[in-house]
This record gives C-alpha cells, structure tokens and sequence, in this order.
C-alpha cells in the first residue's frame, strides 16, 4: 500500500474546526467553560465514525437539555434499527465482498457480485453506525443530523453527493466551498474549487492514493455535471436509467475505494469487463458467494436500498407497534452476534 499521509482528518478534527468556525462567524455562542467544550469535543455518540455534529447544532443542548420518554424510546428505536443492519445486512453481504476481492482472478459475474456487495456493505454499514449514533445522542438529549438519505436512488453524481454522508458533505460545502467562493465565481474558478473540496475529501478518508483517486474520480463527474447546468449528460433519460447508470458510476468508484492499490483496482475493473484471465478456482468461488442465504440477503439489501423507505424517517415516529419490531430486531440482532465473528465498522479506519 502506497502511503501519502500518515493519518487521514479525523472527526475530531472536523468537531474542532467546527467550533472554532462557528464562534468566529458568531453562528454560535462560545462556551464559558472548558468542561462544555470538552463535553462537545469528546461527543462520545458520534465521535468515532460520524454523523459530524458541527457546534452550532448542539450548542444549546450542551447548555441544557430536555429528557423524554417519547425521545428515549426513539432513541431506542434509532439504535436497535442500526444494530439490526449491521448485523443482518452489512456484515452478510461484507463476507461476499472481501471472498471477491480476495480471489486471484475472479470472472465477469463474481467480479460484478462482489463489487455490489461492498456497495451495499459500506452503505448499511455507515448508516448503521449513524443511526445508533443518533439514537445514543437521543438517550442522552441531542438531536443529531440525518446523515442519509437514500443515495443509492440519486440520479447524477451531484445528487448522490446530496444524500450520500451528509453531514460530511454540507460541512465540506460550509466550511471550504463556500469560503473558496462557491458558485459566485468564475466557472475556471468554480471546477477548481469541486475539486478542491473532492480531493480534500478523498483525503479525508485515508492515506493512500486509491483515496485521493476515488475523490478525483467523483470531482471529475461533478465538474461535468456543473458545465451541463448540474444535470448528468444522461438526464433525459428515465429516471430509472438515469438511477441505473448513476450507480454503475459510484460502484465503479467502490471499487476504487476497497482496493488496497490503484493496480488492484484497475484489475477488478478489468475482470468487471472481461479482459481478465479468469483462475481456474473461480467456480469455487461461485459455489461459495452464491448460496441461497448470500442471494437473500443480496436482495433484501438491494431492496432497502433502492425502495423510498428511508429509516430516520420511520425511527422518527414513535408508535408501540414500531417501538415492538425495533426491540424484536434488536433482540435478534443480538442473538445473531453471537455467531459472527469480529467484525469492525468500516468508516472506524477513517
């Protein structure tokens, strides 16, 4: 692995920042003492792995906070759902994705299965995470941001950066587009600062140069979708297939993301397209990453993530008969951990 850095930006980074950002611009009041900006700094719920809680959302309620039966037991809810899809979705169709990516030369359908299995995993596993961070932050009196909504469905790559991590991507858009000058400058001016922010956020995610890549890869499709007045070259397209060949481009760039080279990545879309030797094991691999229980849960993930249902939505009403299915699924959720085996989040490496 190629190292350009020798740590990505950690939340941490971003929760300072933040702060220092919002006092400056007197967006938010600055705290009177240390232990409040500790308290917000150290945010144990979101900390690690996101949604990023910039000062000004919290500001008040680190000062003071209203406790309910009505916002724990959605909390509750919040919670029990992430835990449901980590375990049920994410870490399923993860096992897929790294057999795939750890074959030696795996054929067109494998390849194509496996990259689509990440691109499930690392949806559900981030919003997993997001959703049990904005429950925790519930229990305890915060209201977190949603930081999804429905990616998978976007029709141009400027519209799946609108729904995919926005937490991160509306801090991106404060904090360095706007001050870059935005939209409000000239279009050389303008295509450099998408950039800019794309590549500062593949750098974010780590250090190594698939990173950097993959975010100049998605600046590359924005810059063309702003010189077409934000619209992809396909939109005039169904919608459907405006859908369809929006993801094909984010799979594409998963794969990038979950390669460990730029070599290793150009295989996967080589093997993708059929210009790959094919190993003599690959049929093994197919006995094992097509059983009946892979292709359920491939499908149930690929309906979740493509039907209107948005979890922070349904979490976000309290009903008993709701409060009833998260607790069931928390319950099985956690009988299932059992026979997992250690299975980290993924954006905890970020």
């Amino acid at each position: 692995m190629t190292v350009l850095l020798p740590v990505g930006i950690s939340f941490y980074t971003f929760q300072s920042m933040s702060y220092a950002i919002d006092v400056w611009r007197g967006t938010a009041p600055p705290v009177k003492d240390f232990v409040t900006f500790a308290c917000y700094v150290a945010l144990f719920p979101q900390l690690v792995a996101g949604p990023i809680v910039r000062y000004n959302t919290v500001a008040e309620e680190l000062a003071t906070r209203t406790h309910t039966l009505e916002n724990f037991v959605r909390g509750i809810m919040f919670f029990s759902f992430g835990f449901a899809e980590k375990i049920f979705l994410a870490n399923q169709v993860g096992i897929i994705a790294d057999r795939v990516f750890a074959a030696d030369a795996p054929g067109v359908l494998n390849t194509w299965w496996g990259s689509l299995a990440y691109m499930f995993q690392i949806y559900f596993d981030f919003s997993a995470y997001s959703n049990m961070a904005i429950g925790l932050g519930l229990m305890l009196g915060f209201h977190f941001p949603r930081n999804f909504n429905g990616p998978y469905r976007a029709v141009s790559i400027t519209d799946f950066w609108k729904k995919w991590h926005i937490s991160l991507t509306s801090w991106f858009r404060d904090y360095l587009y706007i001050a870059l000058g935005g939209n409000r400058v000239g279009k050389k001016r303008l295509y450099f600062n998408l950039f800019m922010v794309m590549f500062l956020s593949g750098v974010w995610h780590g250090a190594n140069w698939t990173f950097v890549c993959w975010g100049l890869y998605h600046a590359f499709f924005m810059i063309v979708e702003r010189a077409n007045n934000k619209n992809a070259l396909y939109y005039k397209a169904p919608r459907v297939v405006q859908i369809l060949i929006t993801q094909v481009l984010v799979l594409f760039g998963w794969v990038l993301f979950r390669a460990d080279s730029i070599g290793e990545a150009w295989r996967m879309w080589k093997a993708m397209l059929g210009l790959m030797p094919v190993s003599a094991a690959d049929a093994i691999l197919t006995a094992e990453i097509f059983t009946p229980t892979c292709v359920v849960f491939m499908a149930v993930a690929a309906v979740l993530s493509l039907w209107k249902f948005r979890s922070f939505d349904w979490c976000s009403e309290v009903k008993p008969w709701k409060a009833a299915v998260a607790l069931g699924l928390f319950v099985l959720a956690t009988l299932a951990l059992f026979t997992q085996s250690y299975n980290p989040f993924l954006y905890f490496q970020f």
